[in-house]
């Protein structure tokens, strides 16, 4: 069984409070354990020196699934919808790009 990798990138619309980005966060990192088929997430906001590069993209989520059934499980899981219903109205434009983990080939 092949792993999947799941990133977006969301761009708001206008400037979000910190304490709504850390709910937002908060609300991410709560996912493994209560979706199945995580094995690890990450998310955070931009903090990267290349701001020519940012696009205007300041919050990122990593998500590594068992399998590709495991990732199209989580997008009509009913804590992912609510994450996505808790963003109308915020969001710009979101990128999104899942593939299939290919280990790395050992140089030795």
């Amino acid at each position: 069984m092949t792993s999947h990798e799941h990133i977006v990138v969301f761009r708001f619309n206008r400037p979000v409070p910190a304490s709504m980005t850390d709910g937002f966060l908060a609300a991410l990192r709560a996912f493994p354990g209560q979706i199945p088929g995580i094995l690890d997430l990450s998310a955070g906001l931009n903090d990267t020196e290349e701001s020519e590069n940012a696009h205007g993209y300041s919050l990122g989520l990593r998500i590594t699934f068992e399998s590709l059934a495991a990732l199209q499980t989580y997008r009509p899981h009913p804590l992912h919808q609510a994450f996505v219903a808790s963003l109308n109205g915020l969001v710009d434009h979101v990128i999104v790009m899942d593939y299939p983990i290919t280990p790395a080939t050992p140089t030795h």
